[in-house]
């Protein structure tokens, strides 16, 4: 065995033992949107049922305000300490935060308790993966050949779809089997507590992980105190700006084609819970299938290209294909759209996740990887579910997320053309650093 092959292979091994552990973060946000609904029953009880579904889509919102906060503590530490002693306290925190949920008893049993226990579970989700995604994304960067970066670091995303591949079966297989009833007196909680069970597989799998030799090369670079590290965003908060900006579109399509479909499906197009589950799986295959093809694609012809194409693209479309579905309920028309959806989160997404790792400062990668995504994750994606159903209760039109999804679609076509021109951020950075 060549020398080629030594690294390929355990670069794949790498690969493995950093998606299993950003699979449990993804999987933990995705039965929380999957499931609502029940949520909102169990915890936030109200006369309304809008108010009832629109205080737990707050509370699935607020996790995500935690992710900056999140991204400057733990993306700093990262920067300072290592990728891998930061991806194992991001898989600790994630897990502490699923458990609180999945054991938490309901309003009936404690009263006001229990929708503060389950933000505060939230809270520290969001906290942790403020740095996750980042961590996992700038240690996949750090490890890939140079003519293979966009490939390696989709598998960060990849493995997200894996979590909603999984989170989706588990509907199907609850709601088959125990049916819609004890779902939601109880049956919700199954699929927290699996996310809690696999915990200590993954902290093996984790354990594992070498230094990425990028970071022990630099690691004398980076700045010590994490005062100099946000002094450092600061002078370059355009990046960080124009980085939130390039993220918008991937985290609003995805939280709306993943945590909010089933509610969407069930709520407003009235079909199956079990119907909605199927599709949430199928986007979840689609999706896995997407993003390495795009991120492979994207080392061969550069990532503006797909950029560009795929954000005018989600522009254009994204409201007549709601408008479409709305006016012609069936589920065959959800999952071609869905899958649509999916082709446009998959397509941009391998692109833009290596793309926003190569635009931020070395010296402190991990630290403006994170903070950017985080900030839109905050602001953008995070209330995405909430902000669809105020939306169509507000206007009556059950087609206006679309408007939503074209608006993220606009932000991140401008920010993409920004960051890519020539001269731009991405080809200084390029010149200086490769």
């Amino acid at each position: 065995m060549d020398k080629s092959q030594s690294k390929a292979i355990k670069d794949a091994k790498s690969i493995f033992r950093v998606a299993s552990g950003n699979f449990l973060e993804m999987y933990d946000f995705a039965v929380y949107g999957f499931y609502a609904s029940f949520i909102a029953q169990v915890f936030f009880p109200s006369s309304s049922q809008f108010a009832s579904i629109m205080m737990s889509f707050m509370a699935f919102g607020v996790g995500f305000l935690m992710r900056p906060v999140g991204a400057i503590i733990l993306g700093g530490y990262m920067d300072k300490h290592g990728r891998r002693k930061g991806l194992l306290i991001t898989l600790s925190l994630m897990a502490v935060g699923t458990l609180t949920i999945a054991v938490c008893p309901g309003y009936e049993q404690i009263g006001i308790l229990a929708p503060v226990i389950v933000v505060i579970g939230r809270l520290l989700q969001g906290f942790s993966a403020g740095a996750e995604i980042g961590g996992a994304s700038v240690y996949l960067a750090e490890i890939a050949p140079a003519d293979k970066k966009g490939f390696y670091v989709s598998w960060q995303s990849a493995s997200q779809q894996v979590a909603t591949i999984a989170a989706g079966i588990f509907g199907v297989v609850l709601h088959y089997y125990l049916g819609d009833q004890i779902v939601s007196e109880w049956g919700w909680r199954i699929p927290f507590i699996f996310g809690c069970l696999v915990v200590p597989f993954l902290f093996i799998i984790r354990r594992t992980l070498e230094e990425t030799p990028e970071f022990k090369a630099r690691a004398h670079q980076a700045p010590k105190k994490l005062s100099a590290m946000l002094k450092n965003m600061v002078e370059n908060w355009q990046v960080v700006v124009l980085g939130s900006l390039f993220v918008m579109m991937t985290t609003v399509t995805f939280y709306f084609i993943t945590a909010y479909t089933p509610t969407f499906a069930n709520r407003v197009l009235h079909l199956s819970r079990l119907d909605s589950f199927i599709v949430t799986a199928i986007v979840g295959l689609s999706n896995l299938f997407w993003l390495p093809v795009a991120g492979a694609l994207s080392d061969k012809i550069g990532r503006k290209p797909i950029l560009m194409v795929i954000t005018f693209l989600n522009l254009i479309s994204a409201y007549p294909m709601m408008y479409f579905l709305v006016h012609h309920i069936s589920f065959t028309n959800l999952v071609i759209v869905e899958l649509w959806f999916s082709f446009i989160f998959g397509s941009y997404n391998g692109a833009m996740v290596v793309g926003l790792s190569e635009i931020m400062p070395p010296q402190v990668r991990a630290l403006g990887f994170s903070l950017s995504y985080s900030i839109a994750v905050a602001i953008f994606g995070g209330f995405t579910p909430a902000i669809s159903t105020y939306l169509i209760h507000t206007t009556g039109n059950s087609a206006m997320p679309g408007i939503w999804l074209s608006i993220a679609a606009l932000c991140s076509l401008l920010a993409s053309w920004t960051l890519f021109r020539k001269g731009g951020v991405y080809h200084r950075r390029k010149e200086s650093e490769y």
